[in-house]
This record gives C-alpha cells, structure tokens and sequence, in this order.
C-alpha cells in the first residue's frame, strides 16, 4: 500500500479495531517463529516493497511501488532489479498522485505480471517475460487504483483487485479487454463521512476454486466462488476485524491465511473460523508490512515502510509445525 494522507489520521483506531478483534490461539496450531530480515532497501531511491512472487528456488520478485521496479531478491538477501516500467510524465493516481508498481503474478514459465497505476492510459496490467521487457497487455480504468494480482493458469485469466473502484477485473492471461469480474459493496472503499481512507480491495489470492480478497477499509477477507462458467458468485465474510489488512497469504492448502495488517505493523495468522491471532510485530522487524508469501516451511514478508518511513525491508520467518487449515 502507498503512503495516503489519510491513513495516519486513523491508524490508532485501526490498530485499535484489530488488537480487540484478536483472539488468544488454540493449542497446537500453527506457529510463526524465528523472524530475520534478510534483505534491507533504501527508501530513498524508491525501494518500497509492495508485493511479492515467489521463484521455484525460494527466491522473491518484490515490487517497489515507488521506482517503479521489479527486484529480484534471492534467499541470502542478495538484490538486483529486473525491470523498471516506463516513467508517466503527468502521474493523476487516485489517491496516490504518483505513478506506482503494484500487485505481482508469477506463470510457470517464469513470465511476470504486475499491475501498474498512473492515472492515465498506461493503468492496466503489464507483462515482462524472462530478460524481456515490461509490455502493457490490458489497459484498466485511469481513475482507479489497480492492486493486487492473481494468475489461474487453468483458465487462462488474471485477476485484478482495484481498490478504489471496489471492483475485481478479470482479464484475459494473453492481454486484451478486461471485465468487471465482481463488484459490491463488500469490495469497496468506505466513505470518508463514516471514516473510510478510499481503500478497498486491496489483497487478492486464487485459491481452491475460488478468489479471495481483502477489504482494508473494511477489515475483512473475502471469498467470491468461482461458477462453472467463469462467472463470479456472491461474495462470502471469512473474517472481520483485521484492522488494515493489506494483501495475504494461506499456509497451505487449507483456509488459514497470513494477513499483512499494514497500519498496525504486524502479521496476523486468520483461522477458517475466521477469528485470528497477531503472530509478528513490529519488534520482530515489520516496518508497515504489505503482502506475505509461503513456500513449504518458509514465510516472507515484505514491509513498505510506507508510514514509519524507516527500514523497507524483507522479512523470513519459520512456519511451525501442525494442520494446514481446516
């Protein structure tokens, strides 16, 4: 998530909201343990970790939001950049103002997809194939904010989260003309007369039939079922109460999530029942963290530093032993 004006005017509430929503863990599930930072980025050129992809070796393609970058991060914490799209003279973001990379989507192939807002006709989706070049493959609304990204190779299509149009856009995986997959008002922002920041879907991963999003503004996760024909079913609550929830992660092939609650610089672990528990803070390293990865025991979260202004940096952890959701 970029830096908002608004956002520090309520962050204590928020963090508030989601420190009472918490609940205390059950015996024997899942645990987050041992927290390093293994790679730091200098917040002065940029380098702002919004969202992350994972390689097959456990490397990380991060995107930095502000350069406009995508930063390929091996295990050791070792960084280079493997691409920058090109600059929009005249940024209108909404909300941001500025041109920003955000949402990233990793094929198979090793071909990344990102989603790139500024406001004029380069928003949209952009695909850089292995040592090629960014290439725009669908253009998306200039007045919206599009964010996270999800990739269903079995259908051919990609997934968009735009957070202040309250709207999920599919569009086809080989470019072209996108779709307003599912709208509602679960996905939008909330007005700024009852105390909303014009955040609203934000986080988006496919998962086991089905798109799952966050609602920052909201606090909440979502799950829009995925018909038969490709079509959006009714959006489903799985959980409220997760004050400023960026983008997420599910430990396994279950329902149990990692949230990146990005105000209050934690991690959350969200069970199917939909209640959660704070499993990292801020005193284990997170610096307004945006988005979480898993591969096998290993989490990674990236922090933004978007708010603190202190330490972007990627974090690992270890996920414990036990069930993998129910």
């Amino acid at each position: 998530m970029p830096r908002l004006p608004q956002l520090p005017a309520v962050a204590a509430v928020t963090a508030a909201v989601a420190l009472l929503a918490a609940a205390p863990p059950p015996d024997g599930e899942q645990t987050v343990s041992r927290p390093r930072i293994v790679a730091h980025f200098d917040i002065t050129r940029g380098q702002t970790p919004e969202n992350i992809a994972l390689e097959p070796d456990g490397s990380a393609d991060l995107t930095f939001s502000v350069a406009r970058q995508i930063a390929h991060v091996t295990k050791q914490g070792h960084t280079h950049i493997r691409a920058t799209l090109p600059a929009e003279p005249n940024p209108r973001t909404p909300l941001v103002g500025d041109d920003i990379v955000l949402g990233i989507a990793r094929a198979h192939d090793g071909t990344l997809y990102v989603t790139y807002a500024t406001g004029t006709g380069k928003t949209g989706v952009w695909r850089v194939a292995p040592g090629g070049r960014p290439r725009q493959i669908a253009q998306l609304p200039a007045n919206g904010l599009p964010n996270a990204i999800g990739l269903d190779e079995r259908r051919g299509v990609l997934y968009v989260a735009d957070s202040v149009l309250g709207t999920v856009w599919r569009v086809p995986q080989a470019g072209g003309t996108p779709t307003a997959w599912a709208t509602g008002t679960a996905l939008e922002p909330v007005p700024a007369s009852e105390g909303g920041f014009g955040v609203g879907v934000n986080g988006l991963k496919v998962h086991d039939g089905a798109v799952w999003v966050s609602n920052t503004d909201r606090g909440t996760l979502l799950r829009i079922p995925v018909r038969r024909n490709g079509s959006a079913g009714e959006v489903e609550t799985r959980a409220t109460g997760l004050g400023g929830i960026d983008d997420f992660a599910f430990t396994g092939r279950g329902n149990t999530v990692l949230a990146a609650l990005v105000i209050s610089n934690e991690l959350a672990l969200v069970r199917p029942d939909g209640t959660h528990t704070v499993v990292l803070t801020q005193e284990d390293g997170l610096s307004n963290p945006t988005s979480v990865a898993v591969r096998h025991r290993t989490v990674y979260v990236p922090s933004g530093a978007f708010f603190t202004l202190r330490d972007p940096n990627l974090l690992l952890a270890r996920l414990g032993e036990g069930g993998h959701g129910g």
